[in-house]
């Protein structure tokens, strides 16, 4: 089976192509699909400048922005697996399948009042009017669940005569609207569901402190906020430290323990470590940067845990890329691609060695093909020491021709041991002179006789 030149020059460069393909692969931008939601709020302007600071910036991550109206929608495409990542609202609804990366906001629920109102705590709604502001269903459904861990039930509609004795009645408020509603006891106090540290919270608080005679809050939120999470674990506990709204005096006057909501970042649990704590790696490099247009991003932070076996078997588990991130334990490019690089190693080397039992083989065929020849150069310089007649010495000589082109193609287009072509080139010229002399007519010369048979002599002889 010979083989040329230009076939192994073939398969190196389709080699070296695969090669280059592969390094292509691993070292191009991945592109992941982000699930962002609700419209309008915060979080899908924040991604939004996040995807474009990474492309900006050429990281090896790109973020294909899809905006949904809501949460829930948001979480069910990354639940059927049409986004790699998503932002989530466990309370409203957790994909099975979503880990988190980062907090991207946290809401507390609080309750302002004027002082005036005597209400102090959840238990002193009973009968009274609370104002939403911002009406989206799940803030209502967090509030009917705290409302109704004190005995109480939520109304959206008053109907006739007074209140039960039992019941608070939700009532839509514009911000606009807040202090004159709370001056003309359409309401008696305003619920807010929100990121305490934001300048809408202060405002609202603002509105019900000027509303209120003496200019003094009650602001208060769930203190059984434990055992609400205990029924409902997608919660989660936030404390609004004292003076957080200023004034004097200050509000609140001590910390406020309650519980809260949270706007995640998820990623499918079965994206590879290594993305994942890239995606959290820039989107934390990068808050500084993103808060100078975009304040809320000074609310992004790490989702807390105390050891790494809580963060990925707590009720909201960390995705194990984040908390690779989290804990300065990323991959290197050598972790990250082993299995891949022990592979290639070892399909390499069987392909190596392969290769080289093949030209070894190849190798040996060729210089059988020139020991052939050669052994028949000298079965004719045999013949024609016997031959007499001249047609047949004709065709010896032609067929000394033939082998000895034979030899010179395989000599020039394919590598063959020296040695093997100078024993081949000596049998030529033996032959030749061989049918030459039996042609003059000269006696033939006695058979050459095997080197290998005859005896050495002893040493010292």
């Amino acid at each position: 089976m010979p083989i040329s030149r230009e076939l192994v020059f073939l398969v190196v460069a389709v080699l070296l192509s695969a090669a280059a393909g592969a390094a292509f692969y691993w070292s191009r931008a991945s592109t992941l699909t982000l699930a962002v939601a609700p419209s309008g709020g915060t979080e899908p302007a924040l991604l939004r400048a996040f995807a474009e600071g990474l492309a900006a910036r050429d990281k090896g991550v790109r973020l294909k922005v899809v905006a949904f109206d809501g949460v829930r929608e948001s979480a069910e495409a990354l639940r059927r697996g049409e986004a790699d990542l998503a932002v989530v609202r466990p309370d409203v609804s957790l994909p099975p399948n979503g880990l988190t990366l980062a907090v991207l906001r946290e809401q507390a629920l609080l309750v302002a009042a004027p002082e005036s109102s005597g209400i102090r705590a959840f238990p002193d709604l009973a009968r009274r009017r609370l104002g939403i502001i911002a009406e989206r269903s799940a803030d209502r459904t967090l509030i009917g669940d705290a409302v109704d861990h004190y005995g109480l039930k939520l109304r959206a509609e008053a109907g006739p005569g007074p209140l039960p004795a039992d019941s608070v009645l939700l009532v839509p408020v514009e911000e606009d609207d807040l202090g004159k509603a709370l001056s003309e006891k359409r309401i008696d106090a305003v619920a807010l569901v929100t990121t305490p540290t934001t300048p809408a919270a202060r405002r609202i608080v603002g509105l019900v402190q000027a509303a209120s005679r003496n200019r003094k809050v009650a602001l208060f939120g769930v203190s059984e906020g434990a055992a609400l999470i205990e029924r409902f674990p997608r919660l989660q506990a936030v404390t609004v430290p004292a003076g957080l709204f200023g004034g004097k005096p200050k509000v609140p006057e001590e910390d406020v323990a309650t519980v809260g909501a949270s706007y995640r970042l998820m990623a499918r649990a079965n994206l590879s470590r290594s993305t994942a704590a890239e995606v959290t790696q820039y989107l934390f490099e990068m808050r500084s940067a993103l808060a100078d247009a975009l304040p809320a991003a000074n609310a992004l932070h790490a989702p807390s845990y105390d050891a790494t076996a809580a963060a990925t078997s707590a009720r909201l588990p960390i995705h194990p890329g984040a908390i690779d991130y989290f804990e300065r334990e990323q991959e290197s490019f050598i972790e990250r691609y082993e299995t891949w690089i022990y592979l290639v190693a070892f399909l390499g080397g069987g392909v190596g060695s392969g290769l080289a039992w093949l030209r070894q083989r190849l190798s040996r065929l060729r210089r059988e093909r020139v020991e052939v020849a050669t052994e028949r150069l000298l079965e004719i310089q045999a013949e024609a020491r016997r031959a007499e007649d001249p047609a047949r010495l004709r065709a010896l000589a032609g067929e000394i021709d033939d082998l000895a082109a034979e030899i010179v193609r395989h000599a020039v287009d394919r590598p063959t041991e020296p040695r093997t072509i100078s024993a081949a080139a000596m049998a030529v010229d033996a032959a030749r002179s061989t049918v030459r002399r039996a042609g003059e007519g000269d006696p033939p010369r006695p058979g050459t006789r095997d080197l290998r048979a005859v005896p050495s002599a002893p040493r010292g002889a």
